[in-house]
């Protein structure tokens, strides 16, 4: 299968290195110069691209930036790309560093709005692992203590092309139902970045309450930055759990 991938961030590049580990050709790109583009293209194993050459003559591109981004991808890069392409979001909005987007603020769900922006339908996945656990938490299928990801979309045929990736990068996958029920696996939800199983996450996502997410998202952020000392992957984790009683892995 050929992938596109913008962004060669902590996410985006560590989606590139498995993709590429399980076969598949790998195009990347980002916002930073070609010759740079071409170094970590070279690093990730992946062949190097321009934005407008990546999104042509693939099967799947992975949107893999910051949602502030978003809005600064060019208005017609979709344009000529066919329907058929699968177009996946990763992203995951946080004011402190995205600004305020009023429509998100106010209650449009974050990938509803990715959509509307790119001008093309979009399967949400990909966000709801931290980084450290993208790199190192996949397991073979059927392994003991396999991390499950969650999916969401409205295209079935596209949310099973991309399950078969997920499946390839070393996690089982739970369907969160259509694009707009994508909100039960962003931040401040139970789904988000608490490291569960099949069974756990289908839960996690029935237990979400979007009128408080937005809350306790903000609320981690500020008790994470108000620390002396940046917390480890685990800390990170094992807080995101405790937040949430009903958590079967809460402490």
């Amino acid at each position: 299968m050929k992938i596109g991938i913008i962004g060669t961030g902590a996410i985006g590049g560590t989606i590139a290195k498995k993709m590429v580990g399980a076969g598949h050709e790998v195009s990347v790109t980002s916002s930073a110069k070609f010759d740079q583009v071409e170094k970590r293209a070279h690093e990730l194993g992946a062949l190097p691209s321009t934005l407008e050459e990546l999104v042509k003559e693939v099967d799947v591109v992975i949107l893999a930036v910051p949602t502030i981004a978003i809005p600064n991808l060019p208005k017609t890069l979709f344009d000529e790309v066919p329907q058929g392409t699968i177009i996946v979001d990763t992203s995951n909005y946080y004011p402190f560093r995205d600004a305020d987007i009023e429509e998100i603020k106010n209650g449009k769900v974050e990938s509803i709005w990715v959509s509307e922006q790119i001008g093309r339908p979009v399967i949400k996945a990909f966000n709801n692992l931290l980084a450290e656990t993208l790199i190192s938490g996949g397991k073979p299928q059927g392994a003991k203590g396999r991390v499950a990801m969650a999916i969401s979309g409205d295209d079935i045929q596209a949310k099973n092309i991309i399950s078969g990736l997920i499946d390839e990068a070393g996690f089982d996958v739970v369907d969160a139902g259509d694009l707009q029920s994508s909100w039960r696996h962003q931040p401040g939800t139970p789904a988000y970045c608490t490291e569960l199983n099949t069974k756990e996450l289908k839960q996690a996502l029935k237990d979400g309450i979007r009128e408080v997410a937005a809350q306790i998202r903000d609320s981690v952020i500020k008790l994470f930055s108000e620390r002396a000392t940046p917390p480890s992957h685990e800390d990170i984790v094992e807080f995101n759990r405790s937040l949430f009683p009903e958590n079967p892995k809460a402490g």
